[in-house]
């Protein structure tokens, strides 16, 4: 039951802040308000808004209430901290996505793809290639290798949805690492036919391994955004020297 309540306080503040009801350097409630609106214990308030300073919403503030610092910005924000969809990154930018799946292919790793996925030679793997569209443009070609023997049955209907949201409902697959780099990268001839790229010769492209609950990685990716329209987020730390 306080899960239930910890995750509706979550959303419903996470929500309020992202759409400006409570704006930039406003305060959101008190424990004691939020305690006795949800009719909770004080603990699950407290990791509601712990989980919110994590994110880079709301910063604490001694004596006194949360002080909100999260910023809309104009372009899709993708976050370095956390593991999202594309449907949900656009979802929570106020973007309209949509995905069209341009190569959905079931391929042996070879060495060159080993060496560049880090799944062994002689995997069995998804090729999978999809443009997607924000508010109609299309802005962002991804490209990604799944491990056929950790994803069930994938599709090309599946991908053009969401393929993890169908991981962690169909598969119950819990999806908990990914490591990523962030470079800048010259366009090439694919990405010129399938995005609009207006002038750009250059694309920031986030790479990176994702690794179940097992400890085992089932997803390479490749994301190739177009840069005015994109920056990727995340929030920091500084803590003291011992």
């Amino acid at each position: 039951m306080q899960n239930v309540k910890f995750d509706q306080i979550f959303r419903e503040l996470k929500e309020k802040i992202e759409t400006g009801e409570y704006p930039f350097h406003s305060s959101v409630p008190s424990e004691t308000t939020l305690t006795k609106k949800y009719g909770c214990v004080r603990n699950t308030v407290r990791r509601a808004l712990t989980e919110l300073i994590k994110r880079g919403y709301i910063q604490s503030q001694q004596g006194k209430r949360p002080l909100v610092i999260y910023e809309p910005v104009d372009r899709n924000t993708f976050l370095i901290g956390g593991i999202e969809s594309f449907k949900e990154a656009a979802l929570r930018n106020h973007f309209t996505p949509s995905t069209q799946v341009i190569r959905f292919d079931k391929i042996i790793a070879d060495e060159q793809i080993a060496a560049k996925t880090s799944f062994p030679t002689g995997t069995k793997l998804y090729d999978v290639r999809r443009v997607r569209y924000l508010n109609g443009k299309p802005l962002i070609l991804d490209k990604n290798f799944f491990r056929m023997d950790t994803v069930g049955e994938l599709n090309p209907e599946i991908a053009k949805q969401s393929i993890y949201e169908y991981l962690e409902t169909e598969v119950k697959m819990k999806i908990v690492t990914s490591k990523r780099r962030m470079t800048v990268e010259p366009t090439t001839s694919e990405d010129k036919a399938w995005l609009e790229l207006d002038d750009y010769n250059c694309l920031a492209v986030l790479s990176g391994r994702v690794f179940n609950g097992d400890g085992i990685q089932f997803e390479y990716t490749e994301s190739r955004h177009r840069p005015d329209y994109f920056c990727f987020d995340d929030t920091a730390t500084r803590h003291s020297r011992p």
